[in-house]
């Protein structure tokens, strides 16, 4: 019995090892307390320095589990275990994983672009993503969410945001709405834009500054064409869009001015 349990070695290992690992629970404890700690103070650091509300919890989750891996690398060492093996299985490990995942890491590394440049913040409107338009919901790591005007809920790989035009319609705070109107080329051109003119001031979010303007754009194959770009604040856009074009129509009808559609004269040889 003695031969298959040695007392005196079980022991000398318990003597040998509890001091080790006690160290370790503490510096365990303690590191991850720590890490905590740094977490937490470079959040409130960077909120104070007015980062944008997207950035702040990846980067400080990122930070958190780098404090934790070195924590854990240093419990190891304090058992003896040689930490650069670790180092190296970890390598190899993300470098299998990264030939795995290599579209998601590129999505990854275009999300961590994204948080550093800010070409885009959640609230915007934009358009991205080779043509998605939308209010910005979230910036996640690999995609970006967008609330469609018509409550559509559009997911978007942030590769493919970075690989596109990004237009950030709002990211000015005050923006031009492109209108464009038609009239018949027998329609009077002043009082046309007299109207246009009287719709804009009659709008609540029309600013005074920039004035608005029209004027005549293209003589089309059917029509005149009047373009006038009214300023509003960015998040009146839209409101703005659908009452020019609803109240330009209703004010044309009732003063005579006509939109013309496309239409062609065939003269047929006798």
């Amino acid at each position: 019995m003695e031969g298959l349990f040695d007392m005196d070695r079980f022991s000398q290992l318990i003597t040998d090892y509890t001091p080790k690992v006690i160290g370790a629970i503490l510096t365990l404890i303690i590191g991850f307390w720590i890490a905590g700690a740094i977490t937490r103070y470079l959040r409130k650091l960077m909120e104070r320095r007015g980062m944008d509300e997207t950035i702040t919890p990846f980067l400080g989750s990122l930070v958190n589990v780098g404090l934790k891996i070195m924590v854990l690398l240093a419990v190891a060492g304090m058992f003896g275990i040689e930490t650069t093996s670790f180092v190296a299985i970890f390598g190899a490990l993300a470098f299998a994983i990264g030939m795995a995942l290599q579209g998601s890491l590129g999505h990854l590394a275009s999300g961590v672009l994204l948080l550093t440049f800010r070409p885009y913040k959640v609230g915007d409107l934009v358009e991205i993503g080779g043509g998605q338009t939308g209010v910005v919901e979230g910036i996640q790591i690999f995609n970006t969410v967008l609330a469609t005007l018509d409550n559509k809920r559009i997911i978007v790989p942030n590769g493919v945001v970075t690989s596109n035009v990004i237009t950030n319609i709002s990211g000015q705070g005050v923006i031009g709405v492109e209108l464009t109107y038609g009239i018949g080329y027998n329609d009077d051109i002043d009082k046309a834009k007299e109207i246009i003119l009287k719709v804009g001031k009659e709008c609540p979010h029309i600013l005074d500054e920039p004035a608005q303007g029209v004027v005549v754009a293209e003589l089309g194959d059917s029509s005149v064409n009047l373009a006038t770009r009214p300023f509003v604040n960015s998040e009146n856009y839209w409101d703005t869009y659908f009452y020019m074009q609803e109240n330009v129509k209703k004010s044309f009808d009732r003063e005579g001015i006509s939109i013309p559609y496309p239409q062609m004269d065939v003269h047929m040889p006798k």
